[in-house]
C-alpha cells in the first residue's frame, strides 16, 4: 500500500539526516538531478536516492507518492530553470524565441534528466506558468484562440522534442557520441558524385551543420510561419483549413466556398 503523502507544511524531518541536513522537496529534486547526471536513469532508485540523502529510502515517499511523481517534479524543475530570468520585452516573436531557447538549454544542461522527463506532463506550478505565458503572448499578439492553441501546441512540443533528441545524443557514452559525429566527415563527405550527387555537392555544409542542434532554425521557421499567418489575417481552425478574411466591402459571402479545400474528418 502506498504511504500517505504528508502536506507541505509537515514535510520536514524532525531530526537531521545522517549528513546533518533537513530534507525538503527541493533538496530531493536537486539530489535526483545530480544522480541522473552521474549515473543515468538506471541509477536513480528510491534506495540509492535515500543513501545519497543520508536517509532511509522510505523517507522519499513522505514527499512523493513514488518515483514517477518524482520524475514529474524533475520535469517541472527543469521548466522552472528555463523560466527563471526570462524577461518578456513585449514583442511576442522575440519573447517566444527567447523562451524556446531557454527551455531547450535548460533541458540540455541535464541531458540524462531530459531523456527521462521531456515527454512527461507534470501539471505542476512552473509548467503551468510556462503554458500561461506562451498562450498569453499569442493571444496578446492577436491570434484567435484556435490559432493560439495550435501554435502553442507546436511550440512546446517542438521545444521538448528537440530537447529530448539532443539530450539523448549528449547522454551517449563519449566514444559513441564522437563516433556518430565523425560519420558526417568520414562517410558522407566521401560519397562519390556519380552515385550521390546531392550529398556530394553539400557534403561540406552537412559536415558543418549536422552535429549541431537544428532547434534554433526550426524555431525560427515556426515563428516566421506564425508571423506570416498573423500579418495575412488568415486564421487556421482546428482542422488546419485556412479561412480567408471577409471582403473589405462587408458584402456577405454566398454560395459554396471555393477558397479552401473541404475539411477531412479526423480518423
Amino acid at each position: 500500500m502506498a504511504k500517505p503523502v504528508v502536506p507541505d507544511e509537515a514535510r520536514r524531518r524532525r531530526r537531521p539526516t545522517k549528513q546533518g541536513t533537513v530534507l525538503t522537496h527541493e533538496l530531493i529534486v536537486e539530489t535526483a538531478l545530480r544522480m541522473l547526471r552521474e549515473h543515468g536513469a538506471q541509477g536513480l532508485t528510491a534506495r540509492r536516492l535515500g543513501l545519497a540523502l543520508g536517509a532511509d529510502a522510505s523517507t522519499v515517499y513522505r514527499y512523493f507518492r513514488g518515483m514517477d511523481e518524482l520524475t514529474r517534479a524533475i520535469a517541472d524543475e527543469l521548466m522552472h530553470r528555463a523560466m527563471t530570468g526570462w524577461d518578456p520585452t513585449g514583442d511576442w516573436r522575440t519573447d517566444l524565441r527567447a523562451l524556446g531557447l531557454r527551455v531547450h538549454a535548460a533541458y540540455l544542461a541535464h541531458p540524462q534528466a531530459a531523456v527521462l522527463a521531456a515527454s512527461r506532463v507534470s501539471g505542476r506550478e512552473h509548467e503551468i506558468a510556462a503554458d500561461e505565458a506562451v498562450l498569453g503572448l499569442l493571444r496578446g499578439a492577436g491570434f484567435a484562440d484556435p490559432a493560439a492553441v495550435r501554435i502553442y501546441h507546436v511550440f512546446i512540443d517542438q521545444s521538448l522534442a528537440f530537447a529530448a533528441l539532443d539530450a539523448a545524443s549528449l547522454a551517449l557514452p563519449e566514444a559513441a557520441r564522437r563516433a556518430d559525429e565523425a560519420v558526417w566527415q568520414a562517410t558522407y563527405a566521401r560519397l562519390p558524385e556519380q552515385t550521390h550527387p546531392h550529398i556530394a555537392a553539400t557534403a561540406g555544409l552537412l559536415a558543418r551543420r549536422m552535429n549541431a542542434s537544428a532547434y534554433p532554425a526550426a524555431l525560427d521557421l515556426l515563428l516566421a510561419a506564425a508571423a506570416t499567418e498573423l500579418e495575412s489575417g488568415t486564421v487556421n481552425d482546428d482542422a488546419g483549413a485556412a479561412r480567408a478574411p471577409a471582403p473589405d466591402d462587408g458584402t456577405p459571402r454566398t454560395g459554396p466556398r471555393t477558397d479552401r479545400p473541404s475539411a477531412r474528418p479526423r480518423p
